[in-house]
């Protein structure tokens, strides 16, 4: 049995794209595991599927699945690469978009040039800083807070981008044992529902440089709704400017952030590697 599949990234964020109009998918689950490896399936950071909407008003679905085969509510870079399929494949010629997540619907703003997508921006919906929400085992808010995680002390800040997030600021992010510390996060019993930790160095106002270590994933080369979590937790705590364009630098490559109040939006590439076909 074949099955026809789009490679794509945003920032290195790489995923193997299954448009589920066409196709039905059974067992997303043990698909991801199966496809994201290296070496043995196509290789990716896992699988995600563009299905019908069940949202009256949206134009598609996303489902994210992630390589060790749980589902992730939310992808920052990963929905920008939606909204191109969508344009790309003809099946949704416009230039703004709305795709439903387990997040809610996200609305996405295409920058076209000759029929090409050049950039996307996305409405990346509020920044969350609710305990309840994140969520977290803890009555406050948690923004520039020291606390024991896996019996170190850390200062961290907690929030929400329809997933969980714990933002570390740092003065040295390149020589930092990720695996190590971002495991330590991840399965701490702060976190109830695990975490994405960003560890971030604050270069100036308007420029950090961040690391991910995504739940599920391990390190990815870039995350999108941690990019926006990390900008966020800079205003609240002081390094950057609310309401302005903050460039964060990935390890994949660099996305535009502006956090305000209400909503935080988030502008980057989106790019088609290549297409083929899978046996199952």
């Amino acid at each position: 049995m074949g099955l026809k599949f789009t490679k794509m990234h945003g920032c290195g964020n790489d995923y193997i794209y299954i448009d589920c109009f066409e196709q039905l998918v059974q067992n997303p689950e043990k698909l991801s595991e199966k496809l994201s490896k290296y070496h043995f399936g196509i290789g990716g950071d896992g699988i995600i599927l563009v299905c019908p909407p069940e949202n009256s008003n949206a134009d598609a679905k996303m489902r994210i699945f992630n390589q060790d085969g749980s589902e992730g509510k939310m992808c920052g870079n990963g929905i920008r690469c939606v909204g191109k399929y969508l344009y790309d494949s003809g099946r949704c010629k416009k230039d703004i978009l709305k795709i439903e997540t387990l997040s809610g619907v996200k609305e996405l703003y295409l920058n076209i040039e000759n029929d090409n997508v050049i950039e996307i921006k996305v409405d990346m919906g509020k920044a969350d800083f609710s305990p309840k929400n994140i969520p977290i085992n803890s009555q406050e808010k948690i923004i520039g807070q020291k606390v024991n995680i896996g019996g170190k002390e850390e200062v961290i800040s907690c929030v929400s981008m329809g997933n969980p997030h714990c933002v570390v600021f740092c003065d040295n992010v390149d020589d930092l044992d990720i695996k190590k510390e971002g495991q330590r996060f991840e399965y701490d019993s702060l976190f109830l529902e695990g975490v994405n930790t960003e560890f971030v160095k604050v270069i100036n106002s308007h420029k950090l440089q961040m690391r991910v270590w995504e739940r599920g994933s391990g390190e990815t080369l870039a995350c999108g709704t941690g990019a926006c979590a990390s900008v966020a937790c800079a205003v609240e705590n002081g390094y950057c400017p609310m309401g302005e364009d903050i460039e964060v630098l990935l390890s994949g490559g660099k996305l535009k952030i502006r956090y305000e109040k209400e909503k935080v939006f988030m502008t980057g590439e989106a790019v088609t590697v290549f297409t083929g076909e899978v046996l199952l």
